[in-house]
């Protein structure tokens, strides 16, 4: 018995759709490879001929592929050696997914705390290369939220109170090679933000012992910060309160900042020893700030 012209369009149908998920599901598993052939090759990277014989695929799609990671972000490229590398995207999905362990879990507590204390929302922001990366958003009681910065978002450090209280406490050397490192991308997509801009910014923020960004980077979006240092005494992270600029005045700040300080000292004393957990907080002692 013959089929129905449209049974049969049908049948067609599907089988493209089957062919084409099967096609999809492919080029996700090839990409998947290739992210792992280059992470593995660690910190000297991999060259191109090094993927493909570890690969088993044509050299033409191995390069096509991991040109599509590099606009992606998921890998890196040296335009000298021509090597590839785990890109920043990478970075970033990781710190998102660490939330059970390392300084995301230990710091969720605190996280909690400042923002039902608080009522504002409160962030967790840690240092990556030359930028600042918000791991952590929690949002208070309070109905009226400010929404400049989210999990994952990605600021040059300096830019946002957290940001800007992980800069403060870098050394000055290696501030002004964060401000050199990132001046083309604060011409371009920061202007407000000069390195000269910036180190005003640094300077108050040392003399204050927090930082404060007021509006600059999104109007009526007020925040203060400050770093906690992890166990080699580097800045391993920043808290920050974020609200409405009403709700950030001078005499609120002064209510505010020694909550951020001493979940701050907790946290580190959280780094320095994992069964300190249980123990109250120290007083803050201002270390994050040379």
């Amino acid at each position: 018995m013959l089929e129905h012209p449209k049974t049969i369009s049908a049948k067609i149908a599907v089988q493209g759709i089957d062919e084409a998920a099967a096609s999809g599901a492919q080029a996700i598993d090839r990409a998947a490879t290739l992210l792992l052939l280059v992470g593995r090759a660690g910190s000297p990277g991999a060259r191109l001929s090094e993927i493909v014989e570890q690969c088993n695929l044509p050299k033409p799609t191995v390069r096509r592929m991991l040109l599509a990671l590099v606009r992606a972000g998921l890998l890196d490229q040296d335009l000298e050696t021509r090597r590839y590398y785990i890109g920043p995207e990478i970075y970033v999905l990781g710190t998102l997914a660490s939330a059970r362990f390392g300084i995301h879990s230990i710091s969720l507590r605190s996280l909690v705390r400042l923002s039902q204390e608080t009522g504002d929302t409160a962030f967790l922001s840690v240092p990556r290369d030359v930028y600042s990366i918000c791991v952590h958003r929690e949002e208070g009681p309070y109905p009226i939220r400010v929404h400049a910065l989210h999990a994952g978002d990605r600021h040059p450090l300096g830019i946002g109170a957290g940001s800007l209280a992980l800069l403060a406490a870098l050394p000055d050397d290696e501030v002004d090679e964060v401000l050199a490192a990132n001046a083309d991308v604060l011409a371009d997509k920061y202007p407000p933000f000069s390195p000269p801009m910036l180190r005003k910014l640094v300077r108050e923020t040392r003399q204050r012992g927090y930082s404060l960004n007021p509006g600059l980077l999104l109007a009526d979006s007020w925040a203060i910060g400050v770093a906690f240092r992890g166990p080699n005494n580097r800045p391993a992270g920043a808290l920050s309160i974020a609200a409405t600029e009403s709700r950030l005045s001078e005499e609120r700040q002064r209510e505010l900042v020694p909550l951020l300080q001493k979940e701050a000292a907790w946290i580190e004393a959280r780094l320095l020893n994992a069964d300190g957990a249980d123990k109250p907080p120290r007083k803050k002692t201002g270390r994050a700030y040379p």
